[in-house]
C-alpha cells in the first residue's frame, strides 16, 4: 500500500506528482478563469480571487512570528500574487485538547493585528477541539477572497501582453526577476527554535503580508508575473514558472540577498537557501524597461528594502545559477523543502 510521506507535503517533486496523480486525477476540471489544475497560488471565479490555506508550523511560536501571524500573512500573499487585493477572510482553527487559552489568545491576536495590516477583515470560520494527541497543539486553515488590484491591468497596457492576472506562465525572454529581499530567513528560523541550535538570536522570520508592497509595485507598471516563494524555496518557485511559460531563467548568485547569520547557518547545516522556504519573500517578472522603477518602489516599501533584480528570462529551459566564481549550474525542482513543517 502507497503511503503518504512528509515530502508529499514539503512543495517540489513529490508535492506535485501528490497533486498531479492524486488530487487533479479527479478535481480542477471545470472552467475558470484560472482553474485549480493551473496551480498558480490563487483561482479566479468570475472575477473573484480565491485561496485557501491550512498551517501546520512547529513550533507555534517562533522567532519573528507565530502560526496566526503565518496563516494571516500566507493567506494574503496567496491572493496578492495574482495581482490581487484580499477582501475577506475566513479562519478554521482545531486546537488540541490541553492548549493553553493564553497561548490560543496569542494567537487570535496576532492575526487580527496582521489582517488589520493587510486591510482585510475575518469575518467567518469554525472552531475544533480534538482529544490530546489526536493533533499537535493547533492547526489553523485560512481562506480569502480578493478582487482586481486597480492597478493591474495597466501593467499589462505597459508590457504589451495579453493577460488579466499575474500567472506562472507569463514570462518571455528578457523580462527581469526581482525579488524583495532575503532569502532562507524563516526556514533557519524554524528549525533553529525546533531542534535548539541557537541561530535565533540573529535569524527571525520573514513572515509578512505583502499585499501593500504589491500595490507599489504594480503602480510603476511592466509586471507580468509573481510568486510566493515558500515551501521549497526560490528554486521551486523559479523552477515553476520557468515550466510553465516554456523559458528559462538566469540567476545570479552574487545578487541574491541573504542575510549573513542565515547563510552561516546553511553552510554549518549543509542546506541549500534556495531551497528553504520563505513567508515574506515574491518573486515578480517585470519587462526589462520598467524593472530598474519597480525596484525602486520595492525598496521603498518596509517589506522591500534589500530587493535585488537576481536575475533574467532567456530563451530554452531550466533555471540556471551563475556562481559567484563565474561557473554555472543548473538548479533543479527540490524533491522536498529540506526543513519540514516550517508553514
Amino acid at each position: 500500500m502507497r503511503r503518504i510521506e512528509l515530502s508529499h507535503g514539503a512543495g517540489g517533486k513529490d508535492m506535485a506528482s501528490l497533486i498531479k496523480n492524486f488530487i487533479l486525477k479527479h478535481f480542477g476540471n471545470g472552467e475558470s478563469e484560472v482553474p485549480l489544475h493551473a496551480l498558480d497560488d490563487s483561482a479566479v471565479i468570475d472575477g473573484i480571487v480565491f485561496t485557501t490555506d491550512s498551517h501546520t508550523v512547529q513550533p507555534v511560536f517562533f522567532p519573528g512570528g507565530d502560526i496566526g501571524k503565518l496563516a494571516v500573512a500566507g493567506t494574503v500573499n496567496d491572493i496578492a500574487a495574482l495581482g490581487a487585493m484580499p477582501i475577506a477572510m475566513a479562519s478554521a482553527m482545531v486546537i488540541e485538547e490541553g492548549f493553553p487559552a493564553e497561548k490560543f489568545e496569542e494567537i487570535i491576536k496576532s492575526m487580527a493585528s496582521v489582517a488589520r495590516e493587510a486591510g482585510v477583515e475575518i469575518v467567518t470560520g469554525d472552531t475544533k477541539v480534538v482529544e490530546r494527541g489526536g493533533i499537535k497543539d493547533i492547526v489553523v486553515t485560512t481562506s480569502a477572497l480578493g478582487k482586481e488590484s486597480k492597478w493591474l491591468r495597466r501593467n499589462f497596457e505597459i508590457a504589451e501582453r495579453n493577460g488579466r492576472w499575474l500567472l506562472d506562465s507569463m514570462l518571455k525572454p528578457g523580462d527581469k526577476i526581482i525579488i524583495n529581499g532575503s532569502i532562507a530567513d524563516h526556514g533557519i528560523a524554524i528549525i533553529s527554535k525546533r531542534e535548539g541550535y541557537g541561530f535565533e538570536g540573529s535569524v527571525v522570520s520573514d513572515v509578512a503580508p505583502l499585499n501593500g508592497l504589491m500595490e507599489e509595485a504594480l503602480k510603476e507598471g511592466g509586471i507580468v508575473a509573481a510568486k510566493d516563494a515558500t515551501r521549497g524555496g526560490i528554486a521551486n518557485a523559479l523552477n515553476e514558472m520557468a515550466e510553465k511559460s516554456g523559458v528559462g531563467i538566469i540567476i545570479y548568485e552574487e545578487r541574491i540577498p541573504i542575510n549573513e547569520a542565515t547563510l552561516a547557518a546553511c553552510e554549518m547545516l549543509g542546506l541549500d537557501p534556495l531551497t528553504i522556504g520563505n513567508e515574506g519573500k515574491m518573486l515578480l517578472g517585470v519587462v526589462e524597461e520598467k524593472a530598474d522603477d519597480v525596484l525602486k518602489a520595492i525598496r521603498r516599501h518596509k517589506y522591500g528594502r534589500k530587493a535585488e533584480i537576481i536575475g533574467e528570462v532567456i530563451e530554452g529551459k531550466n533555471v540556471i545559477m551563475e556562481t559567484n566564481v563565474g561557473g554555472k549550474r543548473i538548479i533543479d525542482v527540490p524533491i522536498g523543502d529540506p526543513i519540514p513543517r516550517i508553514c
